[in-house]
């Protein structure tokens, strides 16, 4: 297993099968890359099967163990039960979904070998949800989550991206997830560092704080650092990265875009690394290069000044790029 200079292990990979997606979100980033989408139909810079299986291969022999499909939207790929039946063996495969297309195909994903999912639901009103998501698809996403109950995949963690906009609707999450068996509650801290508007970012310590009051018990998961509450007997955990050197402290994965590139970090976009024509040989020098330069974003890549504002640390100005 390979460790960056900061002494963090990479144990998981996390892979962006498409920039493809039948929703329109106000608060995407696209794994970062920002608007990249463009037809609906397949297109020849998406990463093949054999490119994906071929990758995941690699990174296994270093020890990565977890490996989370995303995009876009992973189910708009029609080989997404393949790719999954065929992960390496040891290694668990999860999935972040908008859930329309759970419906007809939860079943076959768990036979594949699915072992979680998360589903992207940031409202229970249809009128909130469709604004924020720019789509009609509220009752599909409904069905598509108890599809993946019944299949077999809970708990089921919902994906809520909480800002100014949808603060308001954290109380009645919770209360969801506690009334359903089979469902966890993800809160996601809206991130404008890269998606934008930045007033729609929230103090996330006001939902750490209404969580803890009305928590019967607070939990840590390792992963993070994460905290997560026992509400009513439903789990809600808060993912904060924002201006975190803690969560960036205890990151352990590395992610690969849609077309075949390695990405130490989310919120960068110089720290790209092509996997050339996808040979092994190039996706274990492009993953080592990758981990060799992994750099915690906030305390290190940005740091503090004299007055309290993140800056760029000078240390990484002349740091290598995809193209060095």
């Amino acid at each position: 297993m390979l460790s960056d200079r900061h002494g963090r292990e990479v144990t998981g990979i996390r892979v962006s099968l498409t920039d493809r997606c039948n929703f329109d979100c106000v608060y995407c980033h696209n794994e970062g890359l920002g608007d990249t989408r463009g037809p609906m139909a397949p297109r020849d810079h998406e990463m093949d099967a054999d490119d994906v299986v071929r990758l995941l291969e690699v990174v296994r022999e270093f020890g990565v163990d977890t490996v989370k499909f995303t995009g876009g939207e992973p189910m708009l790929r029609d080989d997404l039960e393949e790719i999954i039946r065929r992960v390496p063996q040891g290694m668990a495969a999860s999935m972040t979904t908008n859930g329309t297309f759970l419906p007809g195909r939860a079943e076959g994903l768990v036979d594949a070998g699915l072992e979680r999912v998360n589903v992207s639901q940031d409202a229970l009103d249809a009128e909130a949800f469709a604004e924020l998501t720019r789509s009609g698809a509220y009752d599909r996403v409904l069905e598509g989550v108890e599809a993946a109950v019944a299949a077999g995949l809970d708990p089921v963690k919902l994906n809520m991206v909480v800002m100014e906009p949808t603060a308001g609707y954290v109380p009645e999450m919770v209360d969801h997830v506690a009334e359903h068996d089979g469902l966890q509650l993800q809160l996601i801290e809206y991130m404008p560092e890269i998606a934008g508007h930045p007033e729609w970012a929230i103090d996330i310590e006001r939902v750490h704080d209404w969580l803890a009051e009305q928590a019967d018990e607070v939990r840590e998961r390792e992963m993070h650092d994460r905290n997560r509450y026992v509400v009513d007997g439903g789990l809600v955990e808060v993912v904060d990265p924002v201006e975190n050197p803690e969560f960036c402290a205890n990151c352990h994965r590395v992610r690969v875009t849609h077309d075949g590139k390695f990405k130490g970090c989310l919120n960068r976009g110089d720290d790209h690394r092509s996997m050339g024509d996808m040979s092994r040989a190039e996706i274990r020098e492009a993953y080592r290069e990758t981990v060799e330069h992994r750099v915690p974003y906030y305390g290190e890549y940005l740091v503090r000044d004299e007055d309290g504002e993140w800056v760029l640390n000078e240390e990484y100005l002349e740091a290598p790029t995809a193209d060095d």
